[in-house]
């Protein structure tokens, strides 16, 4: 095993409205699947990096309990987590330090569910 983490999904209930929520928190493009109520986040798996996406379904129930997804927060996690409460989410955790593991924070998403970011500073 290279890494634990390979993909992750975060569950919607409003699909248009959870991707214009990540559009606005990452500023960046989501990528629908022309296919079905699925869109992906951006990766970059040249760099190491892996992917998620957001998706509707059966199996998709939004949640603030059990796995806690953390998202890259970039150089500075402060610069992500500032557009959450203007894109419609409540941040539940501020800015935390972690020790030598950089920063942590959490937020609730328009769609109910606990997402934290990552960041060395």
């Amino acid at each position: 095993m290279v890494t634990t983490l390979n993909w992750f999904e975060i569950p919607a209930t409003d699909f248009d409205r959870a991707k214009a929520f990540y559009a606005k928190v990452l500023d960046a493009q989501i990528h629908d699947d022309p296919n079905r109520q699925y869109a992906y986040l951006p990766a970059d798996p040249k760099k190491g990096g892996f992917g998620g996406a957001i998706g509707i379904g059966e199996n998709f129930i939004p949640s603030i309990t059990g796995t806690t997804v953390y998202l890259d927060g970039g150089k500075d996690l402060s610069v992500p987590l500032g557009r959450v409460e203007k894109a419609g989410g409540k941040i539940i955790l501020p800015k935390t330090a972690i020790g030598e593991n950089g920063f942590i924070a959490l937020f609730i998403d328009t769609e109910g569910n606990k997402v934290g970011f990552h960041s060395m500073k």
